[in-house]
């Protein structure tokens, strides 16, 4: 199969259109898909009927939000809930429209639209002018990146289409967006209903001297830097198509790519040739962001979903800590120190915000004193991860340097992030982990052997003695862990070492505030072990010691019958190894002691280290 070059797509414009509830949004795009020939004869006599059998339309003219207010609830309501996405093309230029919603409870949509944009039409009601959304809207898409703003003030035709009124909104904003420092701000005075200067200039504003809607999209510049920058590209799944190729799919964040490139590697630190580059069947020579493609490399390499190619003159930061501004999505308040999930490019991974430096006031733009974020609040915040994740800021790239963060328990998005400084330093030292930071009084009693040996059981005694003396103490079961935080990960040996990763990480956030946690966990590798001990620093390790036999034989959940039924693939102690440690600080032979016996082994232990703190 012969090599093709990759066409550059023609002229491609992202914009969306923002602003507050009823300031006619999605009449504005109805109206500029309907008058620049955009609507299928079909599609318009099918809103044209949705909207007769709605008495609100029987005796209305055409209402051009019908074309993208698809929604069933949207139509009903008489607002836009999702964001709606719409292509269209003139001679000049391609678009792709984000019809994103203006109540303030969609704003999460609204940062969905505007993550991909490259120029904001944000609407104001003439009547009304800058309102708190129209804040919050054009900051969050200063914050997302967005440079290019277009106010396109609706409804002149209520106003008489005055000039006194377009002058003074104008003014308004200026003055509030003045610290933001767009680098293009246009005011087009436009009657989205009446098609007023959307398509062609409208003779009822001769003093208006711009260009309309469609020609200012089409004139204005944008910089294609996901093209120009520096080569990014997150593994999302690897192809085994035949026996002897081995691809990477993803797709380029960044920069380009071509057949005999040197990539990095990372985590590994390693470098590639790149021998194959494929888009679907088809083979190239060279591929541009954001073009999906899989790569097949000359040399041997070991790489998965979540690892990055880059460019090896210009790679990215590795961080464990790093500063990011944060919009905050959930109706459930901010925690600090709470165990959350970043999902950064193609990975997850465990994280919590360690530190609220300040909230926006969306009123002012002036940073001010808080505690937490609630809902649509943001601010600027400093987020640990359990592991280091390959990030630029997002001023540089805007794929390695986004992220969301997820609710561990109820899998629900609870904030988007961009970050601003990728790496932190604590007493002029980087953070290249968790373990730098200072814990309190807490420790780690980490409870390892196989299934059905008693961890659990003496883990829960021990728990209650230690409440009993007035100690702080939390259980880490590592059953509840795979069903909530780790939910994703399968039993192969890589993921088993990030479960025990993520206990530990959550471990440590319990013992830096002072609290003794308890963890009951098979961890069947002792490197890993070994790892989250040097990690966390205070750490009893207890090895609840029973022979395979008698834990075969109490089988309290039916997993090793199940097992050599060949029914779980990879059971430890059955088909995958245990590897017992080395020097245990706690040895717990649960075949030839009472429970309480093994309880006060352990209790002892957390007393001496409780003295010696």
């Amino acid at each position: 199969m012969s090599a093709l070059p990759q066409q550059r797509p023609r002229d491609l414009l992202r914009f969306l259109t923002a602003g507050s509830v009823d300031d006619g949004k999605s009449t504005l795009i109805g109206r500029l898909l309907h008058d620049s020939g955009a609507v299928y004869e079909d599609e318009l006599a099918s809103v044209l009927k949705a909207g007769s059998a709605n008495e609100s339309h029987k005796s209305a003219r055409f209402d051009p939000s019908l074309l993208t207010d698809g929604l069933k609830a949207e139509r009903e309501q008489g607002i836009t809930i999702d964001v709606a996405y719409r292509y269209f093309s003139t001679a000049r230029r391609q678009f792709i429209i984000a019809d994103t919603p203006g109540h303030e409870q969609y704003t999460r949509n609204m940062v969905t639209g505007a993550s991909t944009a490259q120029v904001a039409v944000l609407l104001m009601d003439a009547r009304k002018g800058v309102l708190a959304q129209t804040r919050r809207h054009a900051y969050i898409a200063w914050l997302l990146g967005i440079r290019a703003i277009l106010i396109a003030l609706n409804k002149m035709d209520l106003v008489s289409f005055g000039k006194e009124v377009f002058e003074k909104h104008k003014r308004s904003f200026l003055e509030f967006a003045a610290p933001l420092q767009f680098a293009h701000v246009g005011f087009i005075p436009i009657s989205a209903l009446e098609g007023d200067n959307i398509i062609t200039k409208s003779e009822r504003m001769p003093w208006y001297r711009g260009g309309a809607l469609l020609e200012t999209l089409e004139e204005i510049d944008i910089n294609d830097d996901d093209a120009t920058g520096s080569f990014r590209l997150p593994i999302q799944t690897v192809i085994r198509a035949e026996q002897q190729f081995r691809g990477y799919a993803g797709q380029i964040a960044s920069g380009s790519l071509r057949r005999g490139q040197q990539v990095l590697l990372l985590p590994s630190g390693r470098q590639a040739t790149v021998e194959h580059l494929l888009n679907h069947t088809r083979a190239l020579n060279e591929a541009w962001a954001p073009t999906s493609v899989v790569v097949s490399l000359k040399e041997q390499t070991d790489l998965g979903r979540g690892d990055l190619m880059c460019d090896p003159d210009r790679p990215p930061l590795q961080s464990k800590r790093f500063r990011a501004q944060m919009i905050w999505m959930s109706n459930m308040p901010m925690r600090l120190s709470t165990p959350y999930l970043i999902k950064h490019t193609t990975q997850t991974a465990c994280m919590s915000i360690v530190r609220l430096v300040h909230k926006t006031d969306i009123h002012t733009l002036k940073n001010v004193d808080a505690d937490l974020l609630e809902l649509n609040e943001i601010g600027e915040v400093e987020i640990e991860t359990h592991k280091p994740i390959f990030c630029d800021a997002y001023a540089e790239n805007r794929t390695t340097g986004s992220f969301i963060v997820i609710d561990p328990m109820q899998n629900t998005t609870l904030a988007a992030g961009m970050i601003s400084q990728p790496e932190l330093a604590v007493n002029g030292t980087a953070i290249n982990g968790f373990s730098t930071l200072s814990t309190a009084h807490g420790f780690a009693v980490w409870f390892t052997g196989l299934s059905g040996a008693g961890k659990t059981t003496i883990c829960e005694a021990v728990y209650t003695e230690l409440l009993a003396r007035g100690i702080r103490a939390e259980i880490l079961d590592g059953d509840l862990v795979r069903r909530h935080l780790s939910r994703e990960l399968g039993f192969g040996k890589a993921e088993r070492d990030e479960n025990i990763r993520r206990i530990g990480f959550v471990a440590h956030l319990l013992t830096r505030n002072g609290v003794v946690a308890l963890i009951s966990a098979i961890s069947p590798y002792r490197a890993v072990r070994d790892e989250v001990r040097a990690s966390i620093g205070s750490f009893i390790e207890v090895f609840v010691n029973a022979p395979l036999e008698i834990c075969e034989q109490r089988d309290p959940k039916g997993l090793y019958k199940r097992a050599h039924a060949g029914e779980i693939q990879g059971f430890t102690g059955v088909d995958d190894p245990y590897e017992s440690p080395l020097t245990p600080e706690v040895e717990c032979k649960t075949d030839q002691e009472s429970v309480k016996e093994s309880v006060d082994k352990v209790v002892s232990a957390v007393l001496r280290m409780i003295q010696h703190k």
